[in-house]
């Protein structure tokens, strides 16, 4: 594996790009502040906008780690910022795969997020895809990994648009620690 970092994505309708301190009133609206949206989520919704900066402003300081994968869903016609997908290193959830995971690698997982407004048009799926493909094309990965909490079915479906096959059941964490039960999905470069 090579690690290139957030690098500038595009498909045929979306353009996923580095986001910054400046996307702070966006994001807040258009999702981040939502708890409908944010139910699912590790996190729990900003209740300000201030937090919603506070977040970017970090994410802003690692963009020029290699390692370091973090995109805006963008509109590429319009520029309205409505989403984020993330790759993510997930060491808590080594265990359970039924893949040999000395053999391939860490976990890495992919995450990801849309404002309401644009649920149920394609997007999530298209964002995964055009991450999927970078990672394993160009970082170079064998595997990736995908959970997603049990009620939130729309986000598996997601996951099996884009070629992800169920692994297992599993326990992950909120940031706070609450345990939420979870299915885990993985994706071998291999089966693309």
């Amino acid at each position: 594996m090579k690690h290139c970092g957030t690098q500038e994505l595009e498909t045929g309708r979306l353009l996923l790009r580095r986001l910054s301190i400046d996307d702070s009133e966006m994001m807040y609206n258009n999702w981040a502040s939502d708890k409908q949206v944010t139910r699912y989520l590790r996190w729990n919704a900003h209740r300000s906008w201030g937090e919603t900066a506070e977040i970017l402003n970090e994410w802003e300081k690692h963009y020029e780690e290699p390692t370091f994968y973090q995109w805006g869903i963008t509109d590429k016609h319009t520029g309205v910022l409505f989403g984020s997908i993330s790759l993510f290193p997930d060491p808590a959830q080594k265990a359970g795969w039924h893949l040999n995971t000395e053999r391939l690698g860490d976990v890495w997982e992919t995450g990801y997020v849309l404002g309401r407004k644009w649920w149920n048009k394609g997007y999530a799926t298209e964002a995964l895809c055009a991450v999927r493909d970078y990672w394993f094309d160009t970082v170079g990965a064998d595997w990736l990994a995908a959970i997603h909490d049990n009620e939130n079915v729309a986000s598996g479906a997601v996951m099996l648009k884009a070629g992800f096959v169920y692994d297992h059941d599993v326990i992950d964490r909120k940031f706070d620690g609450t345990p939420v039960p979870c299915r885990a999905y993985h994706l071998l470069k291999e089966d693309l």
